[in-house]
């Protein structure tokens, strides 16, 4: 897989993150460098560690279904990204976006459910990149840096315009999955 997509791949990624971190920013009184940079962390190092795991699970499973890896891909980002599309066009908040605007919102109690619950995403994509031999440790960095940079900007972000893009973000993020997804199917099966 490229760089580019591998990119791409971080950034749908990371939208989750990024909108939730909009939502911290909202909760902040004063979203400094520092408040940015935990909750970048928080959100980075999940996003990073979660397509770790989940190449480690599908690396056991790799020889059993490699014939059929790349209809994987397509459906586990497919699923990904519509799931992301449908949340970003439906009319409910979150809950686990709704609790980064109680007060107190860098608290750990906080930040890890809500870590976990926007990088099981990352999960899925781990176990895809088994199947296709993506190199996981530049993979898993690309995602947590990416996922760094979006989650601080968007904490920025919330502080200053709110959650006005919340939804388009994550809409933006389902396109790109699924569009990465059909990229790989393709490669695979008319291009191949």
């Amino acid at each position: 897989m490229d760089f580019l997509s591998l990119f791409l791949i971080a950034v749908g990624l990371s939208m989750d993150a990024f909108s939730v971190a909009i939502c911290k920013g909202l909760a902040l009184p004063r979203a400094g460098a520092d408040k940015c940079s935990i909750v970048g962390l928080w959100f980075g190092v999940f996003q990073a560690l979660m397509p770790i795991v989940g190449c480690f699970v599908g690396i056991h499973f790799k020889d059993a279904i490699e014939s059929f890896d790349h209809w994987l891909a397509f459906a586990l980002l497919a699923l990904i990204g519509i799931n992301m599309i449908r949340e970003a066009l439906g009319k409910e908040e979150d809950n686990v976006e709704n609790k980064g605007c109680e007060e107190n919102p860098l608290a750990a109690r906080k930040m890890l459910p809500m870590a976990i619950a926007t990088s099981i995403d990352a999960l899925a994509v781990g176990v895809g990149f088994a199947f296709l031999g993506v190199d996981i440790w530049l993979s898993a960095l690309l995602i947590g840096v990416t996922t760094f940079v979006l989650s601080a900007v968007g904490v920025k972000m919330g502080g200053v315009f709110g959650a006005k893009y919340k939804s388009k973000a994550e809409l933006a993020g389902g396109i790109i999955l699924i569009l990465i997804g059909l990229k790989i199917l393709l490669e695979h099966t008319i291009f191949a």
